[in-house]
Parts: C-alpha cells; sequence; structure tokens
C-alpha cells in the first residue's frame, strides 16, 4: 500500500507547520530544513505557483494523500455542488482513516491508517480495510470487538480530549456516527484551499 515514509519532522519544518502533531525539532528549528540553516537566500519571496504547489503538498502530507488520489479528489470535487476548496476539504475529512483520528480512536492519522490495514475498524458493522474508503453521513464507525481491548486504541480514547461537532462518539460501544459533514471553519487544519484550487484550474 503506498503512503509517503520519509522523516515527518523535515516536512513539517517544511511548512513550518506541525502537521504530523507535536514535534519538538520543529519547535527548536522553526525554519526550513537544510545543511545552511535559516539563510538569507531562503526568505527570498516566492513565485505564485511555489506558493500554491507548497500548499497543495502541505494538504497531501496533512491528510496522508499521494498525488494521483489527491488529483482525483479534486476532480471529484469540482463536479460536486459547492464550493470546490471546502468540498475537496470536507472529501478529505470524511475518509475513514481520517475520521478514526478524529474520534480518537487513534493519536495519529498514521496510526489510524494502520488501525484501518490491519482490519481493526468497522463501518455499519462491517470490518473495512480501506483507508480512503469515503463514508457517508450517517455512517457508523467502531472498533472491532475483538480488537476493543488493544492498549494502542484504549489509551488513545482515554488521552483524547477532543471533540467534533460533525461527529458523535458514544464510548460504551466504542464507536462514532457522521452527522454531517463539517463547514470549512469546524475543520482546524491550516490550509488555504483556494490556492490548491487556482493550482489546479490553471
Amino acid at each position: 500500500m503506498a503512503r509517503y515514509r520519509g522523516p515527518k519532522s523535515k516536512i513539517a519544518r517544511r511548512f513550518r507547520d506541525p502537521i504530523f502533531g507535536p514535534d519538538k525539532s520543529l519547535e527548536r528549528r522553526n525554519y526550513g530544513p537544510g545543511q545552511h540553516g535559516p539563510s538569507k537566500r531562503r526568505g527570498g519571496k516566492q513565485s505564485e505557483y511555489a506558493v500554491q504547489l507548497g500548499e497543495k503538498q502541505k494538504a497531501k502530507y496533512t491528510y496522508g494523500i499521494l498525488e494521483r488520489q489527491f488529483a482525483n479528489m479534486f476532480e471529484k470535487a469540482s463536479r460536486m455542488k459547492g464550493i470546490t476548496g471546502e468540498v475537496l476539504l470536507q472529501l478529505c475529512e470524511a475518509r475513514l482513516d481520517n475520521t478514526v483520528y478524529r474520534l480518537g480512536i487513534s493519536p495519529t492519522r498514521r496510526g489510524a491508517r494502520q488501525l484501518v490495514s490491519h482490519k481493526h475498524i468497522t463501518v455499519n458493522g462491517e470490518v473495512v480495510n480501506i483507508p480512503s474508503y469515503t463514508l457517508r453521513i450517517g455512517d457508523v464507525v467502531g472498533v472491532r470487538e475483538k480488537s476493543k481491548s488493544l492498549e494502542a486504541i484504549t489509551g488513545s480514547l482515554t488521552a483524547s480530549n477532543k471533540t467534533y461537532d460533525w461527529l458523535d462518539w458514544d464510548s460504551s460501544s466504542m464507536s462514532g456516527k457522521l452527522l454531517s459533514l463539517p463547514a470549512r471553519e469546524m475543520i482546524p487544519e491550516n490550509i488555504r484551499e483556494q490556492l490548491i484550487v487556482e493550482l489546479y484550474s490553471k
């Protein structure tokens, strides 16, 4: 299964944003990676294309989506009703691995992807092992019965304290329901989706 396996801190430093979660190296060195450090040349003005491309790369790394998948998602978003950039982020949020992460079943999207791939997660009672599976409103995402005692899952749920208006979590059954697709202002990610739309529109 294809996914990004490279260094996370280097990517986070490139965008100066903890897109993979809290990162001590980013806190210590809040400038781009490279042997010359925060040199003056790095501070040069970027072209419009470079800024747009950077925003697309940031969104891809944040949600753990590769290039072809992301392009297909944009194509789908552009055909749907609504503001294309907002619909694109809604499609990203509706992915199964992202929803597992949002529900607190895993502390990271990478971990959520692994839980899905290893058949620990169900959708409407059926095991689904496709991280990119797109959920629909009303779908119920749960932890497989045999997996409810896994330390990785119980530990994550215990530590999780975030809630999202578009998701409803039931701790007794270890399951959550997708109530709606989130409006743009509900999505906490620091992504300027309009730049991605402009990039693909060229």
